[in-house]
């Protein structure tokens, strides 16, 4: 099975050498939705990034949230409970490693979980989260530590 997305920039003629060329580009995935993509401004600064745009690095940290929540969604289902709403307000934190290099070394998991009928115990919550995590494609690829903060509603 294999996933694709075209990454695409333009230099549009500006000057390149200078290193004041725009960072925006955009995403096109299989289902053709298109993204508009940038470098952060936390790290080229505007005007050469978008902060409007994705940049890598949310992109990175939404990826982890959202397969996270789905995997968490049909253990919920296969375990009977129906779940009314979930929100993650996930954040992704940069520190440099031995070498000087920046990564993503963590991304903390905030998910907060509306149950229809009576919300499952720390237990049940934390075993349904725990197993999400391990069934997670994006999770098992990744050397980021997934640091995850669950609570009901």
């Amino acid at each position: 099975m294999a996933h694709g997305a075209t990454v695409e920039w333009d230099r549009g003629g500006a000057p390149f050498t200078d290193n004041r060329y725009s960072r925006a580009h955009r995403w096109t995935f299989d289902g053709g939705t298109v993204i508009a993509a940038s470098s952060s401004p936390a790290v080229v600064p505007l005007p050469m990034s978008d902060a409007g745009a994705v940049d890598p690095e949310e992109a990175f940290v939404a990826s982890i949230a959202a397969c996270h929540m789905l995997w968490f969604l049909d253990l919920a289902r296969q375990a009977g409970r129906v779940v009314d709403s979930y929100r993650d307000a996930a954040r992704g934190t940069m520190a440099r490693r031995g070498d000087g290099m920046l990564w993503l070394a963590h991304v903390d998991l905030h998910p907060a979980v509306t149950w229809a009928g009576p919300a499952p115990g720390a237990t049940a919550l934390r075993d349904l989260h725990d197993t999400a995590h391990r069934h997670c494609f994006i999770a098992n690829s990744v050397r980021t530590e997934i640091r995850l903060h669950a609570r009901n509603g």
